[in-house]
């Protein structure tokens, strides 16, 4: 929302000395967001003039035309200029802004006196763009006949200060000069005359005059619908040029009296209003639902199909345009209209919010409507236009008509000391009441409670908390007393936190990087992903209110985000990614219906109950994927690409560093590659799987060949960890080394073998690694042969060689009962 500073200072009585960014801190310290204070045509230094157009000569001679034109910039100008001009939208006794040589325009372009064109051009009749007042370029600007005074600086609105509002969702009165003027007269101390409830003078119509009926077919999405008719208007009446100016401030563009009319009404009052041509019109006017698969060609020019669940305005020959959103383009004004109707009503916010999605038709008037509009200011907004319209465009006002649905505006409960209690801070009952009615509450006090009917322009008021809130921001939220929490003594990080802080360190100093990544996820990316219909990977909490219907679920696993922050950081150049998240996971479903907790209170036992029963699982899972190099080539060697056995290695490393112990087989998981794919467990119980991504994954994913991944349940290998890890004994005597190669069958995994060996070398096996694989001549078909590094050690003394002997024949042993396992050679 764009508040140019002069109009808020007509509304209110601002202090002469506060500037727009002072005006700004008001704002900010009330809780609107102000983005930016702009200076329009900021980049203008030196005189601009008002100039008279006395003569045009049309210079013939050149490929394009140009016209020698002289202009009387009055005496404080210099008289009469000669100036070059290449536009045609002006003529002789037209009014002009002129710079003349020395000033200089946005962009550091300075004026100077040139010879062109074989005359000398001494200055130049500005465009609207040209002094940075808009993107207009269709002509220069001519100022209405009779404009008065020679500096053209205030007359175009140079030097406007603008404030740039960021208003949220709970905030739609602040749409409007109204709103925003309300708040800072509350800011300010200053009174406030609400302009939404000026009663617009408006000419008595005829007694026999009969203006355009209305109705509405539903007042549950539209409560108040009202339709004012004029006749007799002028087509070719111009809008003022303080309003263009205001509405250019304002960031519309001006484009006729009718239009700019309801825009300008709008932008001051917050109320959205529609102008149809009368003549257009065949009987009422009323608000209804569409018939599905009816279609409506709106003033963008896009033909639309509508459903049962459209609401839009008809008349006896069909739908003429889309409630609270757009108008048709059959019924719209036009150059030639004289007998105007103008609709002003109050629409459902959540009706008009999922029809302006479902379009994808975002406008002025949707973005208030859906933010709640004023549910009384429709007539009185409406007399505002017509009298408007009756004043720059002349006309008769023939009515209006209107249906309305009961309005009970309720009321709300509030102890007078729930302020101070929240607060934390001493909030007299006086302040309260005082604050509440300055925002337009209706306050009644009934012992130590308030009985508080909100305004009709704000529908964000429906509870206690709701008044809370207003009265603490407009106490101020700096005047809050702050206290920094005092930690016991002997607390700090919990031991989940610790040890995830630890996994997040170890990842980042093995070269990973760890992103946060969206939580939504589509059909798409699932089916990109293999996951098979019955995986819980393919939970689907839909959200209420997706911010894109192409992703309207929470996610039940890490990967699709960080696949999808792999493509992008390799389709931007990047040669490898070694990337990994932390994050909650979505598995399972969300049923019933939340029950809504007192603010007043701590909820019930039972309360809570009902409201985690409700809830997803949502475990903590981390998620690594690997794509690309690993090292880049250099003088050192070729590059080295990240591998299936980096994504295990990572699994063990993690479970290494928080004292977690975990075995790895040969996994199945269909996101995988079906040879190269491993499942992680952990006492007993399956929590993850790593390996190389299936060739279908990466194909769809636009990843590199080989890349790899790694997904985690973080919570059951946290609660596998020992809550104290003991010092690791260091023993000060030799190592034993022992090697052996063992032959067994294809089908027998490593970690099997390597578990029995660890079972049958006993307590002195201090590790165990696998370092050669082979399969060839020298081993008999369907087999491989294993070779495994053994160390020994005791922690008290030299072992003998007899006692390394015992536990090597011991490992030897245990793998040949559990594997079938036979020395190489032996």
């Amino acid at each position: 929302m764009r508040a140019p500073v002069s109009w808020l200072r007509e509304l209110i009585d601002i202090p002469v000395d506060q500037t727009g960014r002072d005006i700004a801190a008001r704002l900010i310290n009330a809780g609107l967001e102000v983005e930016t204070v702009e200076t329009i045509g900021g980049g203008v230094n030196g005189a601009l003039y008002v100039g008279k157009v006395l003569e045009i000569e049309e210079l013939t001679e050149f490929k394009k035309p140009i016209r020698w034109c002289q202009v009387d910039v009055g005496a404080t100008g210099g008289g009469v200029r000669g100036i070059i001009c290449g536009a045609r939208n002006f003529t002789v006794g037209d009014m002009v802004v002129v710079a003349l040589p020395g000033t200089v325009l946005p962009g550091g372009f300075e004026i100077a006196s040139r010879e062109t064109y074989g005359h000398l051009s001494d200055g130049m009749i500005c465009s609207e763009r040209e002094l940075a007042l808009s993107e207009e370029q269709d002509g220069i600007m001519v100022l209405p006949a009779g404009t008065a005074g020679a500096d053209a600086r205030p007359l175009i609105g140079v030097g406007e200060e603008v404030l740039d509002i960021a208003v949220t969702p709970d905030r739609g009165y602040a749409l409007s000069l109204r709103g925003i003027s309300r708040e800072l007269a509350i800011s300010y101390g200053v009174p406030f005359q609400d302009p939404g409830l000026n009663v617009a003078d408006l000419p008595a119509p005829a007694p026999d005059a009969v203006p355009a009926q209305c109705g509405s077919d539903d007042f549950e999405a539209c409560a108040l619908f009202t339709l004012r008719t004029i006749v007799g208007f002028d087509p070719k009446a111009a809008s003022p040029q303080w309003m263009k100016q205001r509405l250019t401030a304002g960031g519309m563009r001006p484009v006729s009296l009718a239009v700019d009319v309801t825009n300008y009404v709008m932008l001051e009052l917050g109320q959205p209003l529609h102008a149809f041509d009368l003549d257009k019109l065949n009987g009422p006017v009323r608000a209804g639902w569409a018939e599905p698969g009816s279609t409506l060609e709106t003033l963008d020019h896009v033909t639309r199909k509508l459903g049962s669940d459209d609401l839009v305005i008809l008349d006896d020959d069909g739908i003429i345009g889309l409630a609270g959103t757009m108008g048709g383009l059959d019924s719209e004004i036009d150059d030639d209209t004289i007998n105007i109707a103008i609709e002003a009503a109050h629409f459902a916010p959540r009706v008009i919010a999922r029809m302006a999605r479902r379009h994808r038709l975002s406008s002025e008037a949707s973005r208030r409507f859906e933010r709640g509009v004023d549910r009384t200011l429709a007539p009185y907004a409406s007399a505002r236009a017509a009298a408007l319209l009756i004043e720059f465009g002349g006309g008769h006002y023939v009515g209006m008509t209107a249906v309305e649905a009961p309005y009970d505006p309720g009321v709300i409960s509030m102890r007078v000391s729930e302020p101070a209690a929240v607060a934390g801070m001493p909030i007299d009952e006086e302040t309260v009441t005082r604050l509440l009615e300055a925002v337009g509450c209706g306050v009644l006090i009934n012992g130590n409670q308030l009985e508080v009917q909100a305004p009709p322009w704000r529908a964000d008021l429906t509870d206690p908390a709701d008044l809370v809130e207003e009265v603490v921001r407009l106490v101020g939220y700096e005047n809050l007393p702050s206290t920094l929490p005092i930690a016991a003594a002997g607390h700090g990080l919990s031991n989940s936190q610790r040890l995830k802080r630890r996994i997040g360190m170890t990842l980042a100093a093995r070269g990973a990087v760890e992103v946060l990544t969206y939580p939504f996820v589509g059909d798409s990316e699932l089916d990109d992903m293999q996951i098979p219909v019955a995986d819980i990977r393919r939970s689907k909490v839909r959200l209420a209110n997706p911010l894109s219907d192409e992703q309207p679920y929470l996610r039940a696993s890490l990967l699709p985000g960080l696949l999808s922050t792999a493509r992008r950081n390799i389709g931007r150049g990047s040669s490898g990614v070694s990337l990994f998240e932390l994050g909650s996971v979505f598995q399972g479903e969300s049923v019933g219906v939340a029950p809504r907790p007192s603010v007043l209170e701590r909820p019930g036992a039972d309360e809570w109950a009902a409201l985690n029963g409700l809830l997803p699982s949502q475990p903590m899972h981390l998620g690594i994927v690997l794509a690309g190099e690993r090292e880049a080539a250099g003088w050192w060697g070729p590059s080295d690409d990240h591998g299936w056995h980096d994504a295990v290695q990572m699994a063990q490393v993690i479970a290494e560093v928080i004292g977690s112990e975990i075995t790895i087989e040969q996994g199945g998981d269909l996101v995988f590659h079906p040879g190269r794919c491993a499942t992680i467990n952990c006492a007993g119980k399956p929590i993850g799987v790593a390996g190389e991504l299936h060739p279908r994954v990466i194909q769809a994913w636009s990843l590199p060949t080989r890349s790899s991944a790694l997904e985690l349940d973080l919570d059951a290998l946290i609660a596998s960890a020992p809550a104290l890890r003991p010092a690791p004994a260091v023993s000060a005597h030799p190592v034993a080394k022992e090697d052996l190669a063992v032959v067994v069958a294809d089908s027998v995994t490593v970690a099997a073998v390597t578990a029995a060996l660890r079972a049958g070398a006993g307590d002195l096996l201090e590790s165990i690694r696998l370092f050669d694989i082979y399969s060839g001549p020298q081993v008999p078909d369907g087999h491989c042969s294993l070779a495994f590094a053994l160390r020994f050690r005791a922690p008290d003394r030299t072992l003998s060689a007899a006692e390394t002997a015992a536990a090597r024949q011991g490992a030897i042993n245990r793998a040949g009962l559990d594997c079938g396992a036979v020395i190489r050679g032996g």
